[in-house]
């Protein structure tokens, strides 16, 4: 009976050591020490530095996963507003396209896009140029868009290669303007996961090339979109995987974070698939999700 209730005891120990390991792996892969800290670190912000940055937790969600009519059967990904238009873009993946939308989330115009295999960010760039990014060629491509264009083909445009050759599915998929130092922010993926900068290249493709940007404790287990925001000087950071947007100041370091978890900031459902961000003049805050849904978020009074 002794040996009984050992084996019994025995076997209760191991399974909770088994069960230990898996919740501390669980933690780890989720991020969710480092959440917990940084959490406790954002309350302690003062009023002064949360009025001089996006400051996240003062947002919640007006508009919840709008279906975008007429892209059921594409893959949304990347997201850019357009002042002068006051529009936003985005691209599709499944058959290459670049779609312009009203701020609702109404499909304005869809331009054909040709040379393109797997497009996944988009941007306004300097004097309204637009800029695609291709993840499977590993591509810059930057161009100006007739007001009445509805193709595109990326060979009468020079590409900048973005290097990482072998990164297969996990290459570049974010893009922002950063118009305070006039260079484009580039974020990879992941494997490994980082952000870069790029100094416009010329009319003949030829740039100085990718810097390495410096970046605090992301958090994040891949990036999937960004955006900049030249009133604060500080850029966010779209996880699709970790369902997170990330508020980083100029040095790459995190000031404020939301969770994109059902149940928060007004959210009915959670975010799936967050595939791009993009803020508009009046400091809005649009993503697109698979399956081409549009999400907006709004900054609370006061």
């Amino acid at each position: 009976m002794p040996a009984v209730l050992f084996r019994v005891s025995r076997l209760r120990w191991l399974t909770l050591i088994v069960l230990l390991a898996l919740i501390t792996a669980l933690v780890n892969y989720q991020h969710w020490d480092d959440r917990a800290y940084f959490w406790f670190k954002e309350q302690r912000l003062s009023r002064a530095d949360q009025q001089a940055s996006i400051w996240l937790p003062g947002y919640r969600v007006v508009v919840q996963g709008r279906p975008l009519a007429g892209l059921e059967e594409d893959e949304t990904s990347g997201l850019t507003y357009n002042a002068g238009t006051d529009t936003l873009f985005t691209v599709t993946g499944r058959h290459p396209q670049l779609v312009e939308l009203s701020l609702g989330g109404d499909v304005l115009r869809r331009i054909a896009l040709t040379g393109f295999a797997n497009p996944e960010g988009v941007e306004v760039l300097a004097g309204g140029q637009l800029a695609i990014i291709d993840e499977r060629l590993r591509t810059l491509t930057a161009f100006s868009l007739a007001a009445d264009a509805l193709s595109l083909d990326a060979q009468d445009y020079p590409s900048f290669d973005l290097g990482f050759a072998d990164a297969g599915n996990k290459g570049f998929e974010g893009i922002a303007w950063d118009s305070r130092r006039q260079r484009v922010l580039l974020g990879k993926e992941r494997g490994p996961l980082g952000l870069f900068s790029l100094a416009l290249p010329g009319e003949d493709g030829v740039s100085s090339g990718l810097q390495a940007m410096p970046a605090g404790n992301l958090f994040v287990r891949d990036i999937s979109s960004l955006t900049y925001d030249a009133r604060t000087g500080h850029s966010l950071v779209l996880s699709d995987e970790s369902r997170m947007l990330l508020e980083l100041d100029g040095r790459g370091e995190p000031v404020s974070f939301i969770s994109l978890s059902a149940g928060l900031h007004g959210l009915r459902s959670s975010i799936k698939q967050g595939e791009g961000v993009t803020m508009d003049a009046a400091g809005n805050i649009y993503i697109v999700s698979e399956p081409n849904l549009l999400y907006v978020f709004k900054k609370n009074a006061g």
